[in-house]
């Protein structure tokens, strides 16, 4: 019988659901976005009815591309946290049902570790450092005795938070998503406004950088604007990856999250290990933003390393830091 690992993915504004089989060969992966309108932000309500309708179509949607049944699915996965709680609910609640009514093994897992091993899945990378960045989150990581390691990390807001604030003062649209379009205003930036760059030790910093930039907003055009935004934030990022891979004699990078998509941020890190004659490891949209394969990859991990959960402990968390996990899987 084949194994196959059903994922829901429900933290932020995105629903997915992916399904992977042993070997670890994505068979479906659909999902849906909650856009806001232009000036707002996803708010937790309308964010868990948003994932409320479309999560169940996902599941079919998801079977079907895989050519299964729920009866063929062997075990089921669904994100714990960090996240939000209202949206995080639906997909707790939808994997702990499915999980009753056919009698499938359950397992959360830690986001922030789906969006690692969906990376090494697809790059193929075996040991590298690994700039996380994305709306809720922006840490710099590093394996280590059956641990991911936080290295450094925001003091504040995730630069993807950043982004998406940013897009919120100057009234960018968010579909298909605040961070892309302003990369693509980005582009057309000739003028580079300097802003507060913040970093302390391996640490990061970018609410000083948002309020500056909101107080000058008027005098400056939006390209300029997005352009020295992206330049500031991601020249912090490479500081502080490069930092943490001179400190574990590393010579690989690996972009995980939905800001890793960005091609300015990935052209930085290039030219960062060009002069340490290292890789970059990057994804495109169909993996570095949250999707439902992430989920059920990393939960087929943890359950094939002996990993089980009771029903009674398959609750949800707004808080659970990537180096809570105990990572049975590596060596």
């Amino acid at each position: 019988m084949v194994f196959l690992a059903l994922g829901i993915e429900g933290s932020a504004n995105k629903i997915g659901v992916g399904i992977v089989n042993g070997d670890g060969e994505i068979l479906a992966n659909p999902r849906r976005t909650h856009i806001a309108p232009p000036g707002s932000g996803f708010l937790p309500k309308e964010t868990a009815d948003h994932h409320r309708a479309h999560i169940l179509d996902l599941i079919s949607e998801a079977l079907s591309q895989a050519q299964v049944t729920l009866s063929n699915i062997s075990l089921i996965c669904y994100t714990k946290g960090p996240g939000m709680a209202l949206p995080l609910s639906v997909g707790a609640l939808v994997a702990r049902t499915l999980s009753q009514l056919y009698n499938i093994p359950i397992i959360g897992v830690n986001h922030c570790v789906g969006h690692i091993e969906m990376g090494r899945l697809v790059t193929k990378a075996e040991n590298p450092t690994i700039l996380y960045v994305s709306g809720g989150n922006s840490q710099v990581i590093a394996y280590n005795e059956s641990r991911y390691r936080i290295f450094g990390e925001t003091l504040d807001i995730a630069v993807g938070n950043c982004l998406d604030r940013f897009a919120r003062i100057i009234n960018i649209s968010n579909d298909p998503a605040p961070g892309y379009n302003i990369e693509q205003l980005a582009k057309q930036g000739k003028n580079l406004i300097e802003l507060p760059y913040v970093v302390k030790g391996m640490d990061v910093s970018f609410s000083g950088m948002l309020t500056f930039i909101e107080s000058i907003a008027k005098n400056h055009s939006q390209e300029d604007l997005c352009f020295s935004l992206q330049e500031t934030a991601f020249a912090m990022l490479v500081e502080t990856a490069e930092r943490a891979m001179a400190h574990c004699n590393s010579n690989e990078v690996l972009i995980v999250g939905g800001v890793g998509c960005n091609l300015r941020l990935q052209e930085m890190v290039k030219d960062m290990l060009k002069d340490r004659n290292g890789k970059l490891h990057a994804m495109d949209d169909r993996y570095c933003i949250d999707n439902g394969a992430m989920i059920a990859y990393t939960g087929m991990l943890q359950y094939q390393h002996g990993d089980r959960m009771e029903l009674i402990d398959c609750t949800f968390t707004q808080r659970f830091r990537t180096d809570e996990v105990l990572v049975t899987w590596r060596s």
